[in-house]
């Protein structure tokens, strides 16, 4: 049975060698990387070898790179750590209202705590304007973050224009970005965006789902969240999740973001223009969002009869973050989405296996289901 799925930013398919890799170091390579003998010499090796070749896919040097469960803990280790590093010198927290949860509520954490929290909203649903960054950021400011790539339609802010604000105001502000959607799909590269921080996850670029990583620059100090051992020099102690770990690894080596790019363009290309003839259909994304993402909304059909009437002809797509649940979408709301569009949202997102075929087996599915399903009232 044929089957569509472009729903890539919850998860992507695990690519083979990824997947022998896992395999590889659960049943043969079953090492732990600090034991002091072969089996451990040899897994510590894998270790050195997937952070080596995650650092390489950022532009970033080894020891920079920190293991984690994923995104999530990534994004809440940088919030919490950095503030409680840098409380003494201010109490600001500079971010967006259209953040993944991790940092939304994370922020909304650090606020209970006594932090001032700036939540810039976008100016519509094509961006930010860069004004309201350097209204809020000022020497109280200890901390910006940032997404590079918005998880429900693609939007991207204007991260590469922050550091040179930062410095502009004389803050001691880190900077953090949430690369997890960007990773793989466009050019993420530390260096060129001049971050402190960065969050980026395995299972958006064909790897496992439960391994992330957290860059810090060096000589940046964040404090941990966790204690008990010295793995990820104390930064995230515990056994490290090798099998995971190894596969990210092999994950971030088989990414080619120029080559994929081309494509998934012409892909998003053709897909807006065969939406754009249908009468009740809506793009939400930019023009200019990353071509892996296209938010559209199909009108008066609330998202979940759609979803469900796409998944009943084999279309697997979502109303937004699968991390939300299927819940009222901020992000959405923030974008200054009119309610009956924010219910009808439907997130559409490629990876480098989606090919012309999905797209049309997307349409044929859609057209369907705007002529037979019943309108909101």
């Amino acid at each position: 049975m044929s089957f569509c799925y472009l729903d890539n930013s919850a998860t992507t398919q695990v690519s083979q060698a990824a997947a022998q890799k896992a395999l590889e170091l659960m049943v043969k390579n079953f090492g732990n990387p600090s034991s002091l003998h072969s089996f451990g010499f040899e897994a510590e090796k894998e270790l050195d070898s997937a952070r080596a070749s995650i650092a390489e896919l950022i532009n970033a040097k080894e020891n920079e790179v920190f293991f984690t469960s994923g995104g999530t803990e990534a994004n809440n280790l940088a919030l919490m750590g950095a503030a409680e590093a840098l409380k003494r010198r201010g109490k600001r927290i500079v971010t967006t209202a259209i953040e993944h949860s991790s940092v939304k509520d994370s922020a909304k954490h650090l606020e209970s705590l006594g932090f001032e929290v700036i939540y810039i909203k976008p100016k519509d649903k094509n961006g930010f304007d860069i004004k309201d960054f350097e209204d809020a950021i000022d020497e109280n400011t200890i901390l910006v973050s940032v997404m590079m790539a918005n998880n429900e339609t693609g939007l991207m802010p204007p991260v590469s224009k922050i550091p040179a604000i930062i410095k502009r105001k004389g803050s001691p502000a880190l900077f953090h970005i949430d690369a997890v959607q960007a990773l793989g799909k466009e050019a993420v590269n530390v260096s060129f965006l001049k971050c402190d921080l960065m969050s980026i996850s395995s299972h958006k670029i064909h790897g496992p789902k439960g391994v992330g990583a957290l860059y810090i620059r060096k000589g940046v100090r964040i404090l941990p969240r966790t204690f008990g051992g010295k793995q990820e020099n104390s930064i995230r102690p515990g056994t490290e999740a090798l099998p995971l770990i190894g596969a990210f690894g092999v994950a971030a080596k088989e990414v080619d973001v120029f080559k994929n790019y081309e494509k998934i363009s012409a892909l998003n290309t053709y897909l807006r223009q065969k939406l754009s003839r249908f009468d009740d259909i809506i793009i939400n994304s930019p023009e200019d969002a990353t071509p892996y993402i296209l938010n559209f909304s199909a009108k008066g059909i609330r998202s979940e009869t759609m979803l469900h009437h796409l998944a009943s002809h084999n279309v697997y797509v979502s109303s937004g973050s699968a991390c939300s649940k299927g819940g009222k979408s901020h992000v959405l709301e923030a974008l200054g989405l009119e309610d009956d569009i924010a219910d009808s949202a439907i997130r559409v997102s490629f990876s480098k296996n989606s090919t012309t075929e999905d797209a049309d087996m997307l349409l044929d599915a859609l057209m369907l289901g705007l002529n037979t399903l019943q309108r909101k009232r």
